[in-house]
């Protein structure tokens, strides 16, 4: 009877013995192999680059599609009552600002926004008297969303902005020499990002050599 490392009764005879053997070293090359693709699909993956997400969305119309799951993304910082002109505003309200995580991973490890980059800004009404508050201001209400968007593809300007209601599904991009565009080409640190008001970005600009010193002592700017 032939070796294989398979015990079994003496009482078989040879031709049964042999034949139970070699289904169970059948068997057992079946589950070798079996785990040796599992292994492979997994080191397969592992590999595999990382999809990005989430990206810029349009509808038939060319408009942009409102990022609802932006609140998940990451937070880079918070305004109250801020306004670029010295006129005072119609009401002071809270700016929240979001990135996609892995814009921002990129960012930080590179000081470059990458293309498909875009910026939320949430904004919201503020309440002082409220509960248990005495002092100081909390958010409330979500008044309107802008978007700005970095897609060469779709822009000649690389950059795009768009402004959304509290309700609004979608959005076209503002026309071409827009005021969002114009003050954040004069003004903003990194490229069309107000880095100089997002704390956890600016030494990582510092880092990388891509702040622009000369954009902190703006004044009046319109």
């Amino acid at each position: 009877m032939p070796s294989s490392g398979v015990r079994l009764p003496s009482s078989l005879s040879p031709t049964v013995a042999e034949a139970l053997i070699s289904m169970k070293i059948i068997n057992m090359k079946k589950i070798v192999g079996s785990v040796l693709l599992f292994a492979a699909c997994l080191t397969l993956m592992a590999a595999a680059p990382e999809e990005k997400g989430p990206k810029p969305q349009y509808d038939a119309k060319g408009q942009l599609m409102r990022p609802d799951d932006y609140r998940e993304w990451m937070f880079l910082s918070a305004g109250f009552g801020m306004n670029y002109s010295p006129s005072p505003g119609s009401h002071e309200m809270f700016t929240n600002v979001f990135v996609q995580r892995w814009a921002y991973n990129d960012f930080a490890n590179s000081g470059k926004w990458p293309e498909q980059t875009m910026f939320v800004i949430d904004e919201r009404d503020a309440q002082s008297k409220g509960s248990i508050n005495k002092t100081g201001h909390f958010q409330t209400d979500l008044t309107g969303l802008a978007v700005e968007v970095k897609d060469s593809a779709r822009n000649p300007d690389k950059w795009a902005y768009y402004a959304y209601d509290a309700d609004g599904k979608t959005a076209d991009a503002m026309p071409k020499g827009n005021g969002c565009w114009s003050c954040h080409e004069a003004h903003a640190a990194v490229e069309h990002s107000f880095v100089q008001f997002y704390p956890t970005l600016k030494p990582v600009a510092k880092k990388f050599g891509v702040y622009n010193e000369s954009r902190e002592q703006v004044q009046d700017a319109k």
